[in-house]
């Protein structure tokens, strides 16, 4: 997918560009596979924020992907590539032979009327999903399950992969896209191939009215604010002492580079044998 730039004819044209589009077979939604979505605005029920800088946004209707490709030994013909508003990557309608239509994130090659098949032993193709057990050492993967049968979460934006770099026991060790390294339970399913659209981190806005279509506001800096609305607030002129409060923080007060949030207690820490920023 090429990235499209416009002439730099207004301000708001200068620097945006845009996706080509050129995969998308399909402009209209399956109807079948659509729920509404309801827009929050980062309240919570009691109407408070909890997540700033959201708010707006273009409506949207919300597309049923097929995370968990449990419809086994059943072969599905990909019918179209579509939009989504919602995620990064395209989406791929099947069509399975026994009349049933599913989304699933469309990979990397995968074209109208290939045939894809998820199970426990199904050929090694882009789109077929199978257990990390019976995936060949080296391939590429993506929509990783955690825990078997709960449906793939991880590598599921546009570009991700994951490598299988080895099977050891009944685990198998994956290399992620943020450069960890973690061991998930062979039992796991995971689809072969890479998300396509990985053009998709060149694409800039170019203005701030494509973000508020996105649903994201304006953010104001903490040093622009006063001392009772952040810890960086307040000073005279660009202050960088507020009070004595010399190191980054987020409005609640915690240091906001460098600090270790990870709860140490977490179970899943075992699992992980080098971290995303371990040198």
């Amino acid at each position: 997918m090429p990235v499209r730039k416009l002439a730099p004819n207004t301000p708001g044209t200068r620097f945006a560009s845009y996706a080509s589009f050129e995969e998308i077979t399909k402009s209209e939604p399956e109807k079948s596979l659509l729920v509404p979505l309801k827009k929050s605005g980062g309240r919570n029920t009691n109407g408070r924020i909890t997540s700033r800088h959201m708010g707006g946004g273009h409506k949207r209707f919300y597309r049923i992907v097929d995370f968990k490709r449990n419809k086994d030994n059943v072969p599905a013909k990909v019918a179209a590539i579509e939009y989504d508003p919602n995620r990064s990557s395209r989406i791929a309608l099947l069509h399975y032979v026994d009349g049933e239509k599913r989304y699933i994130l469309a990979p990397k090659n995968l074209k109208v009327g290939d045939r894809i098949e998820s199970g426990e032993k199904v050929d090694i193709r882009v789109g077929n999903t199978m257990p990390l057990k019976n995936i060949p050492i080296g391939s590429n993967v993506h929509n990783i399950e955690l825990r078997a049968g709960k449906g793939g979460q991880m590598a599921r934006s546009a570009g991700a992969y994951a490598v299988l770099a080895a099977r050891e026991g009944n685990y198998a060790t994956l290399k992620m896209p943020s450069g960890e390294i973690r061991k998930v339970r062979i039992e796991c399913r995971a689809t072969i191939g890479v998300i396509g659209n990985a053009e998709h981190e060149n694409i800039s806005l170019g203005k701030a009215g494509r973000s508020r279509w996105l649903g994201i506001r304006p953010q104001t800096r903490g040093m622009a604010m006063n001392p009772v609305d952040h810890p960086m607030g307040g000073g005279e002129g660009k202050s960088k002492s507020g009070g004595g409060r010399k190191h980054p923080k987020s409005p609640w007060g915690q240091l906001a580079k460098g600090l270790k949030t990870r709860n140490k207690k977490k179970a899943s820490t075992k699992l992980i044998v080098r971290g995303r920023k371990a040198k």
